[in-house]
């Protein structure tokens, strides 16, 4: 359960760092399944590159069949000027997404849980909705800047409920590309929304408030073990990973079941896997 002064806190900036949140031996548990994924992947050609500086880059395709399955997208500087890639493929995938907390039982109990649900009430998350996993490799050497962005602009609801869960498998530093936020940012208005029309998605641009310079945003070094919360309209972004150490994360995308869904998301769910909050269930 949240402290008034957390919470506080979490009004106040728009996010919300809580060290220790899981063990040493759930972080192991997670990575070792994610490398396990990662080892079985065989890419084809429907494997995806990610990229958020530059969307176009993204295929289309492999995202959405990644809404409702487990995928692995490769990052943008891990293929050379023929097509190869340039280190091993466990050092080249940029993420695992999108379902894994639905799809394999690893994930899941993760994911779920009361700890989770009474930090989920503590911010104001009335009937949660688990839409979105991802495992965020930021490999060392080649680990991509993900750009300025909001994250309601990927999950647009009415009104805006959506949370990000971000927990820290490894230490997160300004070396290994730890997030940067802008404190209170999440007062300013929706600057982007992630569009899907049938197959295609595209980018549209909502508000021209330009995104934060590096002047106002502050650094989120955190330890492994810790969750870090950030609300869906806080900007927020990670610098490229030069370093030697990779910065492994695993974050949950998370709605008020009582705000509307739009129907224009990206991600979408049917019957087949109806989206779940933080009770836990079996896989």
């Amino acid at each position: 359960m949240l402290t008034p002064s957390q919470i506080q806190s979490w009004h106040h900036d728009g996010y919300l760092v809580l060290p220790g949140f899981k063990s040493a031996g759930q972080r192991a548990d997670l990575s070792a399944r994610a490398r396990e994924i990662v080892d079985a992947f065989e890419p084809d050609a429907q494997t995806g590159v990610f990229s958020t500086v530059d969307p176009s880059r993204t295929a289309d395709r492999a995202l959405l069949a990644s809404a409702s399955e487990v995928h692995c997208f490769f990052e943008e500087e891990a293929f050379d000027a023929m097509g190869r890639l340039r280190q091993a493929k466990a050092l080249s995938i940029n993420k695992i997404g999108h379902a894994m907390h639905d799809r394999d039982p690893v994930f899941s109990r993760f994911s779920r849980g009361p700890d989770l649900a009474a930090v989920a009430a503590g911010v104001g998350l009335v009937e949660p909705l688990i839409w979105q996993s991802q495992v965020i490799f930021k490999q060392p050497g080649i680990g991509g800047e993900v750009r300025w962005h909001q994250d309601a602009t990927y999950f647009v609801t009415t009104p805006v409920t959506v949370t990000t869960f971000w927990f820290a498998l490894e230490d997160a530093t300004v070396d290994n590309g730890c997030l940067w936020v802008e404190p209170g940012g999440h007062r300013g208005p929706l600057r982007e929304r992630f569009v899907r029309s049938g197959d295609q998605l595209g980018l549209e641009r909502l508000d021209p408030t330009p995104w934060p310079t590096q002047a106002g945003a502050v650094p989120v070094e955190v330890p492994a073990g810790s969750l870090v919360l950030l609300h869906g309209l806080l900007p927020h972004y990670s610098a490229p990973n030069r370093s030697p150490r990779s910065r492994l994360a695993y974050t949950l995308h998370v709605t008020d079941g009582r705000s509307e869904y739009a129907a224009g998301n990206w991600l979408q769910r049917d019957a087949s896997l109806p989206v779940s909050g933080f009770a836990q269930r079996s896989v």
